[in-house]
C-alpha cells in the first residue's frame, strides 16, 4: 500500500474514533464541543486536500515525462 493511501485510511479511522468519542462524551456530559469538532474536521479536510494536491502534481509530472518520451523531446 502506498504511503498516501495509508494516510487516507488513517485519517478516516481517526475521524471515526473521534466521532465516537465525541458522541460518548456528549451522552455522558450533555455538552457538545463545537469548536473542537470544527477544528478537528477542518484539520483533517485540509490534510486530505493537501495530499490530493501532491498526488495530482505527481501524476502531472509522470504524464509530462511520458509525453516527452513518446515524442522524443527533451522537454526544453
Amino acid at each position: 500500500m502506498k504511503f498516501s493511501k495509508a494516510i487516507v485510511v488513517l485519517v478516516i479511522l481517526l475521524n471515526i474514533v473521534f466521532t465516537g468519542t465525541v458522541l460518548f462524551i456528549f451522552f455522558r456530559v450533555g455538552a457538545e464541543p463545537t469548536t473542537l469538532i470544527s477544528a478537528w474536521f477542518a484539520f483533517t479536510t485540509v490534510e486530505l486536500w493537501a495530499l490530493a494536491g501532491i498526488k495530482k502534481r505527481e501524476i502531472d509530472v509522470e504524464r509530462r515525462e511520458m509525453e516527452w518520451k513518446e515524442n522524443g523531446s527533451t522537454g526544453y
